[in-house]
Order: C-alpha cells, then sequence, then structure tokens
C-alpha cells in the first residue's frame, strides 16, 4: 500500500486548506471519547502503520527500535486534562 492511499494529508496540502480559513479561527482536534480538545505545539514522530489494530487503538502507532516500515509523521496531540 502506498502512503497516498495511508494518510489523508500531507503538511503542505494541510497548509493549504488552512491558509484558505479565516485566520483568527481556533483549532481543535478530537476529545478521548466525545467533543474536542485544544493540542500541543505540532511535533513529529517515528510511526508505524499497524492496520489490523482495533478501531480504539487507533491504525498509526510510535514506532520502536528495530521497527521496520517505519515514517515521520506530524502530529497534532490532543492537550489531556486530569480531573
Amino acid at each position: 500500500m502506498n502512503q497516498k492511499e495511508i494518510f489523508h494529508f500531507t503538511v503542505g496540502q494541510l497548509i493549504e486548506i488552512l491558509k484558505s480559513l479565516p485566520q483568527d479561527l481556533p483549532v481543535l482536534t478530537s476529545g478521548y471519547e466525545n467533543g474536542f480538545e485544544n493540542f500541543y505545539q505540532p511535533s513529529i514522530i517515528k510511526g508505524k502503520h499497524e492496520p489490523e489494530n482495533m478501531y480504539y487503538d487507533g491504525e498509526f502507532q510510535i514506532a520502536q527500535d528495530g521497527d521496520v516500515g517505519t515514517f515521520d509523521a506530524v502530529v497534532l496531540q490532543r492537550v489531556v486534562r486530569n480531573e
């Protein structure tokens, strides 16, 4: 499977989409179970694709040393609030 079939957006595509929107809008990410949250500063991780994972574990995971088929990806990680 090639990357165009796995990933929905690249950084360049996301920038172009965001540039077309009002620049004063806030940006959120999905919450833990529902709703939305703020997110931390975007970061780059070494990832791996695991499409067989259950939906609640995520199709992509952080790669471990020795994993094959890894890739770099930008992550918008949601803020985790402790209550």
